[in-house]
This record gives C-alpha cells, structure tokens and sequence, in this order.
C-alpha cells in the first residue's frame, strides 16, 4: 500500500517496539500512579488537570508562542562566507505553509507544545513524484511508536482513528509502519532509551499537583464563606445518634450560602472555631515556590512569567537574552538540524530560525545600535535605514568614515616611522653681532689696499 506517495510494505524482519520505561506517567491524558498505591485506591491525576495550573500553563504558552514567532530563513553561503537570504523552489514552498490546515507559526508551535508536552515530536513527510517534500505534519506522540528490527533499522508505527481526516491518503483504524526516513523525530532527555524522549512535564509533575491542590483547597476554603471548620460541644452523655443529628442539621443550615445566619441550638451546645488563617499555611509563600520549581525544570527564569521580582539592574534586553539562551536555544538548534537532515537542506544553504522578533528592539535603541554601527564603519546607511523600513538612499550602499581616520596599513606605517630614532641635528652656527661684521669689513679694506 502508499501512504503520502511512498510505497509502504510489510516488514521482512521481526519489527520489536521500544521498551515504554516511563513509569507511571501515561500519554494518554493521566497519571496512572500520582504516589505508590495510588492505583489500588483508584487515584488518578488527569493531564487536563495539571495543565490549568498558572505557573505549568504560562510556562508552555510563553516558550510554545516565542517558538512560533521566529520564521525560518533559508540561506546561502556566499564566496565571502556571508550567508543571505535565498528561495529555493524544493525547500521554501513547504517552509512558508508546511501542511494545508497550520500556517508555519502554528506548525512552530505545535512542535514545541509536543516536545514540551510528550518529550517527543513526530514529524511525518509528504513527498511529491519528484521525491521531494511538500507538506509536514506534527503527529500525534500517543498514536507513534518507535520499532527496530533485528538489523538495528528503525521504523514507526502509525495509528489513527477514523474520525482523523487531516492527514491525506491514509487508512483509517490500520496501523502503518513506516521508514525512519520519513520521520523527523525530535526528542528530550533521552534518559532511558535513545528513542524515547522525557519531556520536563515530569519535572513539574508534582509542584504543578501540589500547587494544583493548594488551589482547589483554597478555593473550597472561600466557598465557604472564608469561615473554618470548628468543634460543637455539648455536655456529657449525648449519644452518637444524636451527635449525628447536631452535625447534619448544622452543616446543613450554616454552610455555604447559609454562612453568617443566626444558630439556635439548646442543651447547652457551643461552637468553637479552629483558629486556622492563611498564613499559617504559607499559601503565598507554598504557591510561588511550586511557580519557581515548574520554571526550573523549563529552563524559565521566573520572573518572565511573573513569578517573583524582576533582579536589580536587569534591563530588558538582559531578561530576553538570558530567557532565550536558557529556555529556547536548545529547541532552536535540534529544530534547524533536524529539519536540514528531514529536508536534505546541504551547503551552501542552510536553514536558520530568525530570533529578531524575539529580541526585538524599541524604536530608540534601535536607532543608537544602529547609528554607532554606522559610526564604527560596521553598517552602511542604507543596511541601517532598511531596519526601519526606508528606502535606500544614492551612495548609502558605502562605508563612511570621517577624514582624520586613517587605514590600518597607514597607522602601522606612521607608528613604525615614529619609532626609528631620529639622526642628530647639526651643531648651530652662532649668529654675527654688529662688532663682527664691523671687524670682517675693516679686514676687508685693508686686504685690498695692501694687495693695491
């Protein structure tokens, strides 16, 4: 049978699937043993869940967006080692629109979510009769299977219901084995298998559950009126059937909405409250240090997404350098090697994600960043007006310099001429007085009368 153009056969050799050692963390939506002997009190934590906790959710809406925002840039290495921006007719149609149903954003960005999620993403190639790719698909990790054959090949197998039309061409309720040639596989942590990736989900599994549950508790604490629980007493000998009774009608009257009305009560009956308050828990101080411990297993400094306060001194440009060199540039650069290996981009292209739109700049640092390099002979004029969108202006395509610069050749020359010793001046002739010429002229007068 052909799947997406390629010719997918039954395997010669026995196909063995990658040993799963991932414990209890089921891809599948929960968790399957959240603490030992979990599964036997049929305690379960559902993904859903986890993933409405604020801390978890911001840490994988932030990267997954910021992932999003950086187009692909094709680009050719010229003969001076500069690389420019090119188009190509093989590589940039499905680099602009990868598939019929994303746009190159969404597509960026569910690739992140699937690694960040699910430790794996799984990318499956659609060739055109040339051979060549024109569409790609994030799979779904829970459907994908790694296998190795007994030569140390490796294929994946492919299943999908039959409500799942977005993919073209394929075989609802069969499973497809395919070649790993036509997988794009990106993976984190490979801790337990080269093949199966751990995402830091797992990391923040239970910092998400234990903030999760200080939420829900608190929630439950102001439902009820932001009043705590406390202890009816009574006098001796009340029977259980009674005390039974007292609390019912009480939690039942004087809960809730009820909070706050009148309680009659005889038979000397009294009411304490337990002297609970949020401080005693630290519910603030417990709630940012969960924030702080999900942000540690995303590589997120944590004031980027509003946990705590922003260090002194640290100016914005600082926070996104420090944010994209911790958190993102690992899943920048497996993204670019894995989609020249999946394209068979080779040199002189390459393929770069461009990170300006992250670290853009305001309208005035742009212009000092961009006036100095002009300044410093680094940018011409037109390289810096075209990052504010001007047009080129006549000899804006050449260097300047101010005039009392001099080339480097010229100044070593002038340096290496000032170092020579200088040759020693000629003694000074005395200048002749009044007197001496008066001398010289009667010397001369008497030479000629004598020689008369």
């Amino acid at each position: 049978m052909r799947i997406f153009g390629l010719e997918i056969t039954k395997a010669e050799k026995q196909l063995t699937p990658v040993a799963d050692w991932r414990g209890g963390w089921n891809w599948h939506g929960r968790v399957m043993e959240p603490f030992p002997g979990a599964w036997q009190q049929n305690v379960e934590e559902k993904r859903a869940d986890i993933l409405c906790y604020p801390p978890l959710y911001a840490c994988l809406n932030r990267i997954s967006r910021d992932m999003g925002t950086m187009p692909y840039l094709l680009q050719q290495e010229n003969s001076d080692g500069i690389w420019i921006d090119v188009e190509n007719p093989a590589y940039s149609p499905v680099l602009r629109k990868p598939n019929h149903y994303q746009t190159a954003q969404q597509f960026r960005e569910s690739w992140a979510l699937s690694i960040l999620l699910h430790g794996n993403t799984y990318v499956l190639k659609r060739r055109d009769e040339r051979g060549v790719v024109n569409a790609l698909y994030v799979l779904d990790p829970c459907r994908v299977l790694p296998m190795v054959s007994e030569s140390g090949d490796v294929f994946y197998q492919l299943s999908y219901p039959t409500a799942d039309n977005l993919l073209p061409n394929t075989y609802p309720g069969e499973q497809i084995i395919v070649p790993a040639r036509e997988i794009i596989h990106d993976r984190l942590n490979t801790f337990h298998h080269q093949l199966i990736g751990v995402p830091p989900l797992c990391a923040a599994y239970w910092p998400a559950v234990t903030g999760l549950k200080i939420l829900k508790n608190a929630s439950s604490f102001f439902a009820n009126g932001a009043n705590p629980g406390g202890i009816l007493t009574a006098p001796a000998g009340m029977s259980q059937t009674d005390a039974d009774a007292v609390k019912d009608y009480w939690n039942s009257r004087f809960q809730g909405e009820n909070t706050g009305k009148v309680a009659v009560i005889g038979a000397d009956m009294k009411f304490t409250s337990f002297a609970f308050k949020s401080t005693d828990a630290q519910l603030i101080e417990q709630l940012r240090f969960t924030g702080e411990q999900i942000c540690q297993a995303f590589g997120i400094p944590p004031f980027i997404v509003g946990i705590g306060q922003i260090p002194a001194g640290m100016k914005v440009d600082d926070m996104m350098g420090m944010y994209e060199r911790l958190a993102l540039q690992p899943l920048i650069d497996s993204q670019e090697n894995l989609l020249e290996e999946g394209l068979a981009i080779a040199r002189p292209l390459g393929l770069e994600m461009d990170t300006s739109p992250l670290l853009r700049m305001d309208m005035q640092k742009r212009a000092e960043v961009w006036g100095q390099m002009g300044k410093d002979g680094i940018a011409t004029p037109d390289e810096a007006r075209r990052q504010f969108n001007l047009r080129p202006l006549p000899g804006g395509d050449t260097v300047y310099k101010q005039m009392q610069d001099l080339p480097l050749a010229e100044a070593a020359k002038n340096t290496s001429q000032k170092a020579e010793p200088a040759a020693p001046a000629a003694p000074e002739e005395p200048e002749e007085t009044p007197e001496d010429q008066s001398r010289d002229l009667y010397a001369a007068i008497e030479k000629r009368f004598a020689e008369a």
